[in-house]
């Protein structure tokens, strides 16, 4: 049973750093979900209420840092809060219509889209659709290094 479990944790540590950067997968959870494998297969023993309150705040902190830094990149370049829902629909939609590169033009499009509408020139909607790339991008890399500190943090707890 100890392999099986070993098995899943791995792939759902696998399936959550790809959500880091394919947000259709669920990074965050996935990887908190690899602590309640470990437990159910392993053992709960090595965590407590320290380990879950951390690992708690930091998935916290990745749901409310994803909207905020990709908001965030679009406000820096001037954008409106349409070129804000509109980057956020591209995020999700983006993928799915051109594959492969859907991820960088779905919210490019979109807070390009978002801002057009609400009247603005062209040339600023492409100004706040680069925005958006660079809030993904930023949004992104913090995701990594917040997945990477979680799953450092599990490798901790086990080993002590």
């Amino acid at each position: 049973m100890d392999i099986i479990g070993w098995i899943l944790v791995v792939v759902l540590f696998i399936v959550g750093m790809a959500g880091a950067v394919y947000p259709i997968l669920p990074g965050a959870l996935a990887i908190y979900a690899a602590f309640f494998v470990y437990g159910f297969f392993i053992s709960f023993k090595p965590f407590g209420f320290v380990f879950w309150t951390l690992q708690t705040i930091i998935v916290a902190a990745l749901f409310i840092a994803d909207y905020v830094v990709n908001a965030w990149g679009v406000k820096k370049f001037g954008g409106s809060r349409a070129s804000v829902i509109g980057s956020t629909i591209g995020i999700i939609i983006g993928p799915f219509v051109i594959p492969g590169f859907g991820l960088l033009i779905g919210p490019l499009a979109g807070a390009v889209i978002g801002e057009l509408i609400v009247g603005s020139s062209f040339d600023k909607s492409l100004k706040v659709g680069f925005g958006a790339i660079i809030g993904l991008l930023s949004s992104t890399l913090v995701k990594i290094i917040l997945q990477l500190t979680m799953i450092i943090l599990f490798v901790i707890w086990i080993l002590m």
